[in-house]
């Protein structure tokens, strides 16, 4: 595959972690006002849930991560 293709691989991953990080801020205030919000039997539903999701976005940016790494190896060997 060409230098371009990797290239413009590069910006898609790049543009998909910030994607990621944003959606990560938007459920993290989404679970902060539903605990804020909540009585105290539903509190620690919503704080293992928002532990949850932010566990999800982390690997899901880590993935991602990864994937910068080895395109920027297929790119080197190109």
């Amino acid at each position: 595959m060409s230098k371009e293709y990797y290239k413009k691989r590069l910006v898609d991953l790049r543009y998909k972690i910030d994607k990621e990080k944003d959606a990560k801020k938007k459920d993290n205030a989404y679970y902060a006002r539903m605990i804020k919000n909540a009585s105290s039997s539903f509190k620690a539903t919503y704080r293992k849930n928002k532990i949850d999701r932010a566990a999800q976005h982390d690997r899901r940016i880590a993935d991602l991560k990864r994937d910068v790494e080895r395109t920027r190896a297929a790119m080197k060997r190109c």
